[in-house]
């Protein structure tokens, strides 16, 4: 069964609107690993408790009137411009990553998941950095979810070859 996810409702729509030939996967879950299942619940209590934040009810609220806009002519790009706004990126640090860092269990879940989040976005910026070298000059349009794209921002951005578009001119 495939899933319908930004890859075909967006990225191919799009990329045959544009005339492009080919819509690369990048996502990579080779950093995932095989947990033992009262370890994985273990884990996921821990998490659930650090991501249980103010930041978290922050996002969820403003997520909560960005949706129901949804309907309205422009609500889906003020999503998109609200996801890729520059304080986005630290909001969902607080949220998420930040709060997993200082999850207090002795097995350092937290830590655990960051790691693998954060090697789960090197593998995936990897792969777009392979398809630009077999291509120099080639203009990339990536589609990532908003937790993913600071990460791909900083790591592209260390790149030699590779130049950088703001989001926000883009989706305005």
């Amino acid at each position: 069964m495939h899933h319908r996810d930004e890859s075909l409702l967006v990225a191919a729509t799009l990329a045959a609107r544009l005339g492009l030939e080919r819509v690369w996967a990048v996502d990579d879950h080779t950093a995932d690993s095989a947990t033992p299942e009262a370890l994985k619940k273990a884990a996921g209590e821990a998490l659930m408790k650090a991501w249980d934040n103010p930041h978290t009810k922050a996002r969820a609220e403003a997520d909560e009137a960005l949706h129901a806009n949804l309907g309205k002519p422009d609500g889906l790009l003020a999503i998109y411009r609200a996801y890729n706004a520059p304080e986005a990126a630290m909001q969902a640090y607080h949220s998420d990553f930040g709060a997993a860092l200082v999850e207090p269990s002795p097995q350092a879940f937290g830590r655990d998941y960051v790691g693998y989040w954060e090697t789960r976005n090197l593998r995936m910026v990897a792969n777009m950095r392979d398809v630009l070298a077999h291509t120099p000059g080639t203009r990339m349009l990536a589609i990532v979810g908003a937790s993913h794209k600071p990460y791909y921002e900083a790591y592209l951005q260390l790149m030699h070859d590779v130049q950088l578009v703001d989001a926000g001119d883009v989706l305005n």
